[in-house]
């Protein structure tokens, strides 16, 4: 059905193996529809459509058993108070942001609203809080957080852009503003940004005083604001067993790399230098352990391209912030075509 609506700009699906699959062909296949689903995924004039909607929505309900229904979703903001919204089980992400557009207790202006996603974020046992993934906007996010209960992840709703000047362009609704402020402040109490002992005094003054818009303007000034953190994970650079923190945004990938020297390196991947880049399933881990994922990307380093790997949980997440950023530069670039 895609195929006949979109023709070409859809790629071929992976055939079927009619004979009895061996290990290694089922391996191939599964790779093939991995690599299928992602590329399918870059379009949105094909994630949007109603063909696809309707098939992904079937294959989620199916996939958990999950019959279309009433049912209340809690959708937390950063400071951890929630809102509390009646939907249909059968809701995609892009649906439960109108309804909370719709919903008096947020005020967020629609037209704005294209500048906030919804994301799963996890709770760990000390208190700590990873961001997992971005919702695709196709994805039924009720049904999901069932199939993450294990996890013990919860729905909240942040910023979705990586330029930190985009600030600006929302600093005429309050409903914003609040929600850029909340971040901002649970970013700083975790150390996800760094601001120096001064700006942090300022900061703190001006959060006493509630001059949420001095404070949005001074903290685009601090290390990292803007950026999205990911958890520790392990990479293969600058070899094979090494430990990364990771930063995205502002055109980088930022990690600050501990070698088995227990050395620390920073290494910034600028994102002009990336050619391309796969997340892969590595496989459900042992003993109850989370799903291995893996983000392996094509960086020409010193006029010579090299694959580099993260494994990390947060694989679509990082995939989500890299195609987040390409978008906004290539905007940028035709914006400033327009101008000239």
């Amino acid at each position: 059905q895609l195929r006949r609506l979109f023709g070409s700009t859809v790629p071929p699906f992976p055939p079927k193996f009619y004979l009895a699959m061996t290990e290694a062909m089922a391996e191939e296949r599964r790779a093939r529809l991995e690599q299928y689903l992602q590329n399918v995924t870059l379009h949105p004039n094909i994630t949007n459509s109603d063909v696809f909607v309707s098939f992904f929505r079937k294959l989620q309900q199916d996939t958990f058993q999950i019959e279309t229904r009433r049912a209340s979703l809690d959708v937390y903001l950063a400071d951890g108070s929630s809102i509390g919204l009646d939907i249909q089980t059968s809701d995609t992400a892009e649906r439960i942001l109108e309804v909370i557009v719709m919903s008096y207790k947020m005020g967020l202006s629609r037209e704005l609203i294209g500048y906030f996603s919804l994301f799963f974020i996890q709770d760990h046992g000390d208190g700590a809080l990873s961001v997992v993934k971005k919702v695709a906007e196709f994805e039924l996010p009720y049904v999901s957080l069932q199939s993450m209960k294990e996890l013990h992840c919860k729905l909240g709703i942040r910023k979705w852009y990586m330029d930190p000047s985009l600030d600006t362009l929302l600093m005429d609704c309050g409903a914003s503003i609040n929600l850029l402020y909340l971040q901002a402040i649970q970013e700083i109490e975790r150390n996800w940004i760094k601001p120096t002992k001064e700006k942090m005094q300022e900061l703190e003054f001006l959060q006493k005083t509630e001059n949420k818009v001095k404070f949005l303007e001074l903290v685009r000034e601090v290390q990292f604001y803007g950026y999205i953190r990911l958890d520790p994970c392990v990479c293969d650079y600058p070899e094979v067993g090494c430990s990364a923190d990771i930063y995205v945004g502002n055109n980088e990938i930022n990690c600050y790399i501990k070698l088995p020297t227990n050395q620390t390196k920073e290494v910034s991947f600028q994102i002009n230098r990336l050619r391309c880049w796969q997340v892969t399933f590595l496989g459900a881990g042992k003993d109850g352990e989370e799903e291995t994922l893996e983000l392996r990307f094509e960086y020409r380093d010193s006029d010579k391209w090299q694959w580099i790997v993260f494994y990390t949980k947060q694989a679509f997440l990082l995939s989500s912030c890299l195609k987040k950023i390409i978008s906004e530069q290539m905007m940028k670039a035709s914006k400033e075509g327009q101008e000239m």
